[in-house]
């Protein structure tokens, strides 16, 4: 029987490589996005007949459920990928309450939204997954990044708390947590700066890991028995700060922020 995977943000970066290769090694692949030509850009990636498309804002939880039943047909799913977020960058003191509320509402409200809409479908397919997308700034508290990095901390807890809730239903829960990752996420502009969140990156040395790597890491998370998955040498550079050097690790942090 074909396996099935609904991927959120479906219409381009992590979600769109993922969906190459899980339908490459024949997964049937749920689109989701915001982002209609994105969806169709994705869809036209991979083998005929292996992808359906849903212009779906992960706020919207009516369109979960709409979308999850046309996918499934009001049956079971083996894995949902939540996976869409948008960045923000710049100190918290100058960023608008509208981006905020933003970021809050699409990164982790939608990662619940999902989760908890979700488990319905999972629920019905012995061993299934939630996956879930946090990040390096979900290891330690990024400065520059807060409203973000909480986001993901939130992801990396929601992960963690279900993997206990569900693992009688026989649910797994996963999530990568990659470094930056090279997307059009990263051409979003920091607040109170003319420079980009790719920009600030690059500046603080750090390197951009590519989405078939992140793709990859899914695959493996999915199919393997660790909680987190690290992707990426900054994330795992951070894990190992944020272990055994976190006073090092607060001074780069409270640094970056002179610099």
């Amino acid at each position: 029987m074909t396996q099935t995977i609904f991927i959120t943000g479906g219409g381009s970066g992590i979600g769109r490589a993922t969906a190459v290769l899980f339908a490459g090694r024949g997964w049937r692949v749920g689109l989701a996005d915001v982002d209609r030509a994105g969806l169709a850009a994705t869809q036209a990636l991979l083998p005929a007949g292996m992808a359906e498309t849903y212009v779906m804002d992960v706020c919207d939880r009516d369109a979960w459920v709409a979308s999850l039943d046309a996918f499934t047909g009001g049956g079971g799913l083996d894995v949902l990928f939540n996976n869409a977020g948008i960045g923000s960058g710049g100190p918290l003191a100058m960023t608008s309450f509208d981006e905020i509320d933003r970021v809050v509402a699409i990164n982790l409200v939608g990662a619940i939204n999902g989760a908890k809409i979700g488990h319905a479908y999972l629920k019905r397919t012995p061993g299934s997954c939630l996956l879930n997308t946090a990040s390096a700034s979900a290891i330690y508290g990024s400065s520059g990044l807060a409203p973000y990095s909480a986001t993901k901390f939130g992801v990396r807890a929601l992960t963690e708390a279900l993997d206990g809730e569900w693992a009688a239903e026989r649910i797994r829960v996963r999530s990568i947590i990659p470094s930056f990752i090279d997307t059009p996420l990263l051409n979003t502009a920091t607040a109170a700066t003319n420079r980009s969140i790719r920009e600030t990156v690059t500046a603080a040395g750090m390197e951009l890991t590519g989405v078939e790597a992140v793709a990859q890491a899914a695959w493996d998370a999915v199919h393997g028995e660790r909680l987190h998955t690290y992707v990426g040498k900054t994330a795992h550079r951070m894990a190992f700060a944020a272990r055994w050097m976190p006073g090092k690790l607060r001074k780069m942090m409270r640094g970056r922020r002179r610099g």
